[in-house]
């Protein structure tokens, strides 16, 4: 075959390829000056940034130095706050009412209604009076709680709708009250008042609500107690018939009869199940041990993990450190005036 037989590539053919690589060259152009536009625009408020502190060096420091002084002369004259926490888990759903307790308990030290606090936890007023506030949110968990927690949320929706949500959708999107752990911290003028409010704390957990969830509890505990003991029973005779046929087979002589010249029969033996019955009872008593277990375990309203410390620690918190606070903001609106200063000046000089 000779080779002005073989296809030639067409012209057209040519110009699409060259266009394709020219489109492909001009998109990699426009992604590189967009990258560099980026760049520049950082190092352009870096530059002029610094240009800025650098021509109001003086203004900025004596400032600064002033702020500090002033926080630190704030810090001295303010009186100290302490703070310290309890970790409890709640039962029967509790926690609703321990949050709007403590809510509550919160809108009156803002009312400054130091009486009604002062009937809550039975203490003087002269200490409800050193509480600064109170505050929950969910305590630490370990990875087998999630998994309890997401178990439990899965079988109180519907099957098709629990397939599209997953252990992770639910961890990322539950909200503060849906576990069981608390984390109660207090904040308060004085170091050693805490012990003294855990009795009025431990109030919050009573309410009607959660009663009566016991109460249902415990008479459901009660029914599948009595029926798993019912089926023991039926059980045991069971057993005690398997037992009487065996005992009457043993005693009676095995009957054989011979036909012909070797056709003996002989009485079949009675087919039992006692190893079945043994299994059986044995898993009854296991269930009927887990349910005493449990009400035993869950027979309070909470638990409490870990209690108030004698003497609170020290709050150190960034917004308790007036002498880094005040520089901070201080700074902040040096450069906030700076920035409407230019503005009002581009402002006047813009001539559209």
């Amino acid at each position: 075959m000779s080779k002005d037989s073989l296809p030639q590539p067409s012209q057209n053919e040519e110009v699409d390829l060259g266009q394709l690589f020219d489109a492909i060259g001009k998109l990699f152009e426009r992604l590189y000056n967009f990258i560099a536009s980026i760049f520049k625009f950082i190092f352009n408020i870096f530059i002029y940034g610094s240009k800025a502190i650098i021509e109001n060096f003086k203004l900025i420091a004596l400032v600064l130095i002033i702020a500090a002084a002033a926080g630190f002369g704030f810090e001295k004259i303010r009186k100290e706050r302490y703070d310290s926490t309890m970790l409890v888990r709640t039962f029967f759903d509790t926690k609703y009412q321990l949050h709007t307790n403590l809510n509550y308990y919160n809108a009156l030290l803002n009312d400054e209604n130091y009486e009604v606090l002062k009937g809550i936890f039975e203490i003087d007023e002269e200490f409800i009076k050193q509480i600064v506030e109170f505050e929950i949110k969910p305590g630490p968990e370990s990875e087998n709680d999630k998994i309890v927690q997401y178990d439990r949320f899965i079988q109180t929706i519907d099957s098709i709708r629990a397939q599209d949500i997953t252990f992770e959708d639910y961890i990322n999107n539950r909200d503060d009250i849906s576990g069981s752990i608390y984390e109660i911290r207090v904040e308060s003028k004085t170091k050693d008042i805490f012990k003294k409010l855990e009795p009025g704390i431990i109030k919050s957990f009573n309410n009607l609500y959660s009663i009566k969830k016991m109460e249902e509890r415990d008479s459901m505990l009660a029914v599948r107690r009595e029926n798993i003991l019912e089926s023991i029973r039926e059980i045991d005779s069971l057993q005690k018939i398997y037992i009487n046929v065996l005992s009457e087979e043993s005693q009676v002589t095995k009957a054989r009869i011979s036909l012909g010249d070797g056709f003996p029969l002989q009485q079949e033996k009675t087919t039992t199940k006692e190893y079945q019955l043994l299994n059986k009872e044995i898993e009854l008593r296991d269930t009927l041990r887990k349910l005493d277990e449990e009400k035993i375990e869950h027979n309070e309203f909470y638990e409490i993990i870990s209690t108030f410390q004698e003497v609170g620690n020290k709050v150190d918190d960034f917004w308790s450190m007036y002498k880094l606070l005040f520089p901070t903001l201080a700074f902040l609106f040096l450069c906030l005036g700076y920035l409407t200063k230019n503005y009002i000046k581009f402002v006047k000089n813009y001539e559209g």
